[in-house]
């Protein structure tokens, strides 16, 4: 179900599972990441310097596949904390920026990808919310840091106790993700966006990358922020690219980054 493939320097991983609207079993977990390696080990190489994920048919991914789990056997914490945590980290590791192309319903674990995507294009018509207040569950994948960091206490719980599921257009103008754009229109953005990184200084976007991680996971402060800006640009000026850009905006042209360090 899962499809990876590259082209001039981009990786497309594929969600190739419409008929049960992209939901993730533990087999697909396990290929998704399969798939991530893969692509990390291109990357390395520089043979990668971006990547797109999206999901076929009418959904990005409605989360995990639960038509066949007994709940008296459910082992969540194997799926989640095992299979599904790990899935996500090294997807927010990615050694090249990353973009999601999020469409009809973006629920659980689908939520839980896109959190784990440098950037999201939205489409305008895409479900995102909490979908568990029918199953007796409660939202997982880090749906809870995502909503309460960028709606509060109130609205996250709202969502959480109606299930009311919130629109492409409405999740991003509450500053949960990207762009938003017409669905017929925004796996075309998001590729276009990825061909333009994948021409970029990619050792200058995974260094970003890494400074609003740790501003998220280390809740750092503004000098503290500074002071990892200055080291980071610090270590840059060793790269090609470094080199390259100012030789460009010298002789005023366009750089030709290769994105190796």
């Amino acid at each position: 179900m899962i499809e990876l493939n590259v082209h001039d320097g981009i990786a497309e991983i594929v969600l190739n599972a419409p008929e049960k609207l992209n939901a993730l079993d533990p087999a697909a977990i396990a290929e998704l990441s399969a798939a991530y390696v893969d692509a990390e080990r291109m990357a390395q190489l520089g043979d990668v310097r971006a990547l797109v994920l999206r999901g076929e048919g009418r959904a990005f991914c409605a989360g995990r596949d639960i038509s066949g789990v007994d709940p008296r056997e459910d082992d969540v914490l194997g799926y989640l904390g095992g299979l599904v945590e790990p899935l996500l980290q090294r997807m927010a590791g990615f050694p090249a920026p990353t973009f999601a192309v999020a469409h009809g319903a973006c629920l659980g674990v689908g939520l839980g990808l896109l959190i784990a995507s440098d950037i999201v294009y939205v489409a305008d018509t895409a479900k995102i919310g909490s979908p568990f207040a029918n199953l007796g569950a409660t939202l997982d994948s880090g749906g809870h840091a995502l909503f309460f960091e960028r709606l509060g206490a109130h609205k996250t719980m709202d969502l959480i106790v109606t299930g009311r599921l919130m629109s492409g257009a409405e999740a991003v103008a509450a500053g949960l993700f990207s762009q938003v754009f017409a669905a017929d229109e925004v796996t075309d953005a998001a590729r276009s966006a990825a061909r333009a990184a994948a021409s970029g200084a990619t050792q200058a976007f995974v260094a970003s990358k890494r400074l609003v991680a740790a501003l998220r996971d280390d809740r750092l402060g503004l000098w503290a922020s500074m002071a990892e800006e200055n080291r980071a640009q610090a270590a840059l000026c060793d790269t090609a690219d470094y080199r390259e850009g100012f030789a460009a905006f010298q002789q005023k042209r366009m750089p030709e980054f290769t994105g190796r360090p």
